[in-house]
């Protein structure tokens, strides 16, 4: 079975008129995801993950080597891969149900029967608000509204940019959970850019250490504990102090990790 995402030594340099020159955002690269699996980036800001992830969804392309998703070359965007940014990106004009519809346009699913729909809606628990317009929603019914319109799709695989760093704690906890469930239901191959340890720790069965700018995987972890997880477990607490621990003192950077 082929890794459903692979980079191969990549690079990105930015031209940046302000520095009168160029700025290398990544550097040497080399990953490998695997179907199914999901997979955190995390790093302090600036340290080049969300380029990674605009990589692996077709919106940047690498400066040096290679982006491979499914055993082919990433050309620029594909409905397999799906993104869910910070912000929900909904259509203000379209209710949640119309949205998701939208979504569809232009795959086999457009003509899906209503059912299908309200089965996606049930999932998220949004039944209630399926003909609710997004300033009618929480700010975490609307990012729920945005990750259902990207599974729907059904994508092979679903890259999340900080998909709850705008929500209060609490709130980023409870969807925390339904991410989880989704992607458990789903068997979805999902790739998150975090930069909150906690969360990276309890959603994730990789989490892939950044090094500062220009980006490189510093080091690979893995998260050996069962869903759901104990946020005040021992092991829980081990492994925040592991990757802190990494962040702040890794010495030589590696390469080649297989995921």
């Amino acid at each position: 079975m082929s890794a459903a995402v692979e980079l191969k030594n990549v690079g990105k340099i930015f031209a940046r008129a302000d520095l009168n020159g160029t700025m290398a955002a990544l550097e040497d690269v080399n990953l490998s995801v695997e179907p199914g699996a999901f997979v955190s980036l995390l790093g302090a800001s600036g340290c080049g993950k969300s380029t990674l992830l605009r990589i692996i969804a077709g919106l940047e392309t690498p400066t040096f080597g290679e982006a491979i998703c499914g055993g082919e070359p990433i050309r620029g965007t594909d409905p397999r891969r799906g993104l869910v940014f910070q912000e929900h990106t909904l259509f203000a004009w379209l209710t949640v149900r119309g949205n998701i519809k939208f979504a569809l346009k232009g795959t086999k699913k457009y003509k899906s029967e209503r059912s299908e729909i309200d089965g996606w809606l049930e999932l998220a628990g949004l039944a209630e608000f399926a003909d609710s317009y997004p300033h009618q929603l929480s700010g975490g019914m609307r990012q729920r509204a945005a990750l259902v319109r990207a599974l729907a799709v059904s994508p092979d695989v679903l890259l999340l940019d900080e998909p709850l760093g705008a929500l209060d704690s609490f709130t980023r906890m409870t969807l925390q959970d339904e991410l989880a469930r989704l992607w458990r239901e789903r068997h979805s191959t999902m790739i998150m850019v975090t930069h909150d340890v906690d969360e990276a720790i309890y959603l994730s069965q990789r989490i892939i250490v950044m090094s500062a700018r220009p980006g490189r995987v510093r080091e690979i972890l893995n998260v050996p504990m069962s869903y759901p997880r104990n946020r005040a477990s021992d092991d829980f607490t081990e492994l925040r102090g592991k990757i802190l621990k990494s962040m702040d003192f890794a010495g030589d950077i590696q390469q080649d990790y297989a995921i």
